[in-house]
């Protein structure tokens, strides 16, 4: 079997950000980047993960059976630890100069990673931010959503509520039929624009850990395949947990972990420094 030649599979170059994309993610709370991969950068890597997450999978109950919640999406968490191949992406550098550039921090070190795959069939995912689910001390968060092919708008790719990093209300709602109700009703009153839009081949997205965001169903009779990975402060601090998932996350990702201290557990690596 011939492999790839490493320059093929480039996952560490630099990709451009300019000063004016880095004004405009903080004004919108996020932003999608055209052609980060090449089709052969995501058709390596994600036939490992695609393997990682057949084999990881632990939900058996048909989807008409599963909460709201379960329909949206098959999750795995931290395939990095798993698969050697896997690891290499997370860990590579294209993406982490990225969140770099926007957060515009010293550098980033992982929170996690986790695949998000909505089956065929799958339900909405509810409006909802992420960071109500971590434990941190800032908002100095970033999570790159990496379509592992096109996504046209019946395959339920990711909107946003353009510059909804700013509203508080809502903030408090695990992903529910509830956080879609109640969220949908404040952004409308807050009438802020919506960013529905299919994602090519190779676009990427980075959003904020406050930025409102949901997705359709899948109306397809393929799966929505994407991986993602979160990234924080290289200087973040763990704040005591303000609900019970913080505390999940706290045990689960950020092992060893100290109240008031960088979060620096073996699950938490710099994955890039400027110095």
């Amino acid at each position: 079997m011939t492999t790839l030649a490493p320059a093929v599979l480039d996952i560490d170059s630099e990709y451009k950000i300019s000063p004016e994309q880095i004004t405009r993610f903080e004004k919108d709370g996020y932003i999608k980047l055209k052609d980060v991969f090449s089709r052969d950068v995501l058709d390596h890597y994600g036939k490992e993960i695609t393997r990682m997450v057949l084999l990881l999978n632990k939900e058996d109950k048909p989807l008409e059976q599963r909460t709201t919640y379960g329909k949206a999406f098959l999750q795995i968490m931290n395939l990095w630890k798993k698969s050697e191949i896997v690891k290499e992406f997370v860990f590579g550098q294209r993406l982490a100069r990225i969140a770099t550039a926007l957060l515009r921090t010293e550098g980033v070190r992982l929170y996690h990673d986790q695949a998000l795959y909505k089956e065929a069939g799958g339900g909405y995912t509810p409006w909802h931010v992420d960071q109500f689910y971590w434990p941190v001390a800032t908002e100095k968060t970033v999570t790159a959503w990496i379509p592992l092919h096109a996504i046209p708008l019946e395959n339920g790719p990711l909107m946003f509520s353009v510059g909804s990093q700013r509203i508080k209300i809502g903030r408090d709602l695990e992903i529910s039929d509830d956080s879609e109700k109640k969220i949908d009703e404040q952004l409308k009153l807050s009438n802020l624009p919506i960013d529905e839009t299919p994602f090519d081949l190779g676009e990427i997205s980075f959003h904020l850990g406050y930025t409102f965001h949901r997705a359709g169903p899948n109306k397809l009779p393929r799966p929505r395949e994407v991986m993602t990975i979160i990234y924080m402060d290289r200087d973040m601090r763990l704040i005591e947990p303000k609900n019970k998932h913080q505390q999940s996350d706290w045990d689960g990702w950020c092992p060893g972990a100290k109240v008031g201290e960088i979060i620096d557990s073996p699950l938490n690596p710099v994955l890039y420094s400027k110095r």
